[in-house]
Formats: C-alpha cells, structure tokens, sequence
C-alpha cells in the first residue's frame, strides 16, 4: 500500500536511517532548534550531521543559520572537550547556497533523494550511502521496516550503555585492597613496625641498582608494598573509589592488565628517574586514573560534565600533591598515568571499539615498555 509523502519526509526518513543504523550517530536534543534533526557521531568524518528543513529564503537568513549553528556546536565542544569540530548541514528547503566557506562547516542543497545520490562529495565521504538509500518511493512497509530499524538500533545502543554503567561487584578491587592490607599486617608484625628503606627491600621494594642486578620482579612486588600505615590507608582509600567505578565500567579483565600494566610502567619510570627506594600501589592507581580519563573522554557526551568536573580535577591534584609534598615518587604517578592511559586505548573501550586506535595505542604501548626497558637496563 502506498504512503502519501511529501518529499522532505521521504528524505528526512531515508537520511536519519542511513545515519543511524549504518554510520553509528545518535540523535542528540538541541534546545530551541525546530525543523531541525541534529545527529552526532565523535569518530565519524562529520562530528556532527545537521539536517534542516527550514525555509530559508535569502542570504540574511542563512548567515543567521550558521551563526545559530556556531553557538549549538560551542556548547558542545566545551561538553565534549573538542578543540574542533566539523558539521555537515543538510539543507532541505533553501533557494540558493550562497557561495561561502565557513571553517569547519560544510553545506548541501537537497530537494530529492537523487540530488543525495548525485553529490559526488558526499558519496566519497560515506562510502555507503549510494548502495544503502534509494530513490523509489517509500511504502508504508517501508517506513515501518526503517522505523523498526532505528527503534532497534536505539535499544541496543541504550542496553549496551545500560551493561556497561549499572554497578557491578568490584571483585579485583577488593581482592587487591586485601592482598595489600595482609601483607602490610603481616611485614609490620614481622618487623615489629620498623619499616626502614632496608627492611623494605626484604619484603619487595624496588630500587634501581637492584632491578638492575636481576631482581626485576620488584618492578611487580613494590606495588604491594607500603612504607606506613597512613600510606596504605591513603592508597587504598583512593583504589576503593577509582577501582570500584573504573572495575565496572570496563570489566575484571582489563581493569586487571590496566593495574599491572600501570604499576610496571610506573615502577621503570620510578627505577629510571629515581635511585631510591620505591613503594606502594600508587603508580598503579594512577594508571586506573590514566583509563578512567581515556574512558571518560570517550564517554563524555552520556557521562556529561563528570570528565571536566570530576576526573581532571583529581587527576590534576593528585599530580600536583607529588611536587610540592616531599616523599611521594612523583616519577611513579606520571609513568603510571601515562602507561593506563595507553593500556586502556589499547584493549579498547566497552562500546566504543576502534580497531585503528587499538591498533595505535598498542603500539605506543610497546614502545614506550621497550624504550623505558633499554633506558634502565642499558641506558643508565
């Protein structure tokens, strides 16, 4: 049975399904903004796809439109933490395209689905699109198949977030905070609470000359370590908060490697950058912090300001804490940071898998554990 449509919604519909079921954007509510579908993708070659299907007459009320558009994407890029942003503005009822170029800003004129199928331009950058739109008449069974279509992609997307953010039971976390306390309880009995830089050496502190000379097991054991009580209370209170949240967010798996990985690589930053004694779990702690940003800044649109309010902020005074109070290894929380950072990119995000950032993140990994490896080893 046919449907009687009039063009715009035979575009609208043919373009909203592309977009959504074929190059993963999501509609996104902009105040204010009537006749007008905004969608967002923040790996797509558009960041964000605008169609519009205001009247838009003369050259005035286009410099408004782009001027309104400007505004829409400053609050975005200041929630989403972009320096730059691309737009692409489907135009579906305007006379004339003034010849203008506008940085960052792209425009087409479409009145029918074969202006879509004809622009060179735009079939270069989403390769699909020719195969996937069609320029027959839409059918009733049609519009409810895309309908259904998009009504399914939205609930897959809204139960993956769903898996990923409902609380889960932190098992790693705890696990590590017990193995630190018994282990601290048990060296402070047995060294009647004479905790020098010596007889943390014996239960697995790491020092340079000693991961030189083989022991290089220390780069793991120090992580367990910790020189006073109020140390191993400040470390695992701060492990309790990142690890219960960042543990449920990506799963026992990689939170596991990103903590190992993070307190290797603070370990050797440790090793390479000071001669002294060196314990604790903060390095790895630092490395959840590392994935906690990664996660965050991948997650900013759903998490909203929690990154730029939250995450940053601690991230920073904890760095800072390290170059004004004296007895912290500084060297540990930035190598910690820097290898979670690169661990998470590595394994990939829950949700937001890029084989080309893992690919790249793994990479990074790697060299950075083998110039970091030369460096102790060979270097110095």
């Amino acid at each position: 049975m046919g449907l009687i449509m009039s063009d715009q919604d035979e575009i609208i519909t043919a373009l909203v399904h592309y977009f959504i079921t074929e190059e993963n954007y999501t509609p996104i509510i902009v105040k204010g903004a009537k006749n007008e579908i905004w969608l967002e993708n923040m790996d797509g070659p558009y960041r964000v796809v605008r169609i519009n299907s205001n009247s838009i007459f003369n050259e005035e009320q286009f410099d408004y439109d782009v001027l309104k558009t400007k505004g829409v994407l400053k609050q975005i890029k200041q929630k989403t933490f972009s320096l730059q942003m691309n737009v692409l503005t489907i135009y579906l009822d305007i006379d004339k395209l003034p010849n203008k170029e506008i940085k960052n800003m792209d425009f087409i004129k479409v009145n029918c689905i074969e202006d879509i199928l004809s622009n060179k331009e735009l079939l270069s950058v989403f390769k699909k699109m020719k195969t996937k739109l069609s320029s027959k008449e839409i059918d009733i069974e049609e519009l409810i198949s895309k309908t259904e279509e998009i009504n399914r992609k939205t609930e897959k997307k809204n139960k993956m977030y769903e898996d990923i953010f409902k609380p889960k039971q932190p098992i790693i976390t705890m696990i590590v905070m017990l193995v630190c306390i018994i282990y601290f309880a048990i060296m402070f009995i047995k060294l009647k609470g004479n905790l020098s830089a010596f007889n943390l050496v014996k239960y697995g502190a790491t020092q340079r000359d000693l991961v030189k000379s083989g022991e290089w097991y220390r780069l793991f054991t120090c992580i367990f370590v910790h020189g006073s009580i109020l140390h191993l209370v400040f470390n695992m209170y701060a492990l309790k908060i990142i690890g219960e949240q960042l543990e449920s967010f990506i799963g026992k798996i990689r939170f596991s490697l990103i903590l190992i990985i993070g307190g290797l690589v603070g370990s050797l930053f440790s090793s390479i950058f000071s001669k002294y004694v060196s314990v604790g779990a903060s390095g790895a702690i630092f490395g959840l912090l590392g994935a906690m940003l990664y996660f965050t800044y991948h997650y900013r649109l759903v998490l909203g300001n929690s990154f730029k309010n939250q995450i940053l902020p601690i991230v920073l005074f904890n760095l800072a804490l390290g170059f004004f109070l004296t007895g912290i290894d500084i060297y540990a929380h930035i190598g910690g940071l820097v290898g979670g950072f690169f661990a998470l990119m590595a394994l990939g995000v829950p949700g937001k898998y890029n084989k080309k950032s893992m690919i790249n993140g793994s990479l990074c990994l790697f060299m950075l554990l083998a110039f970091l490896s030369y460096i102790l080893f060979y270097y110095i």
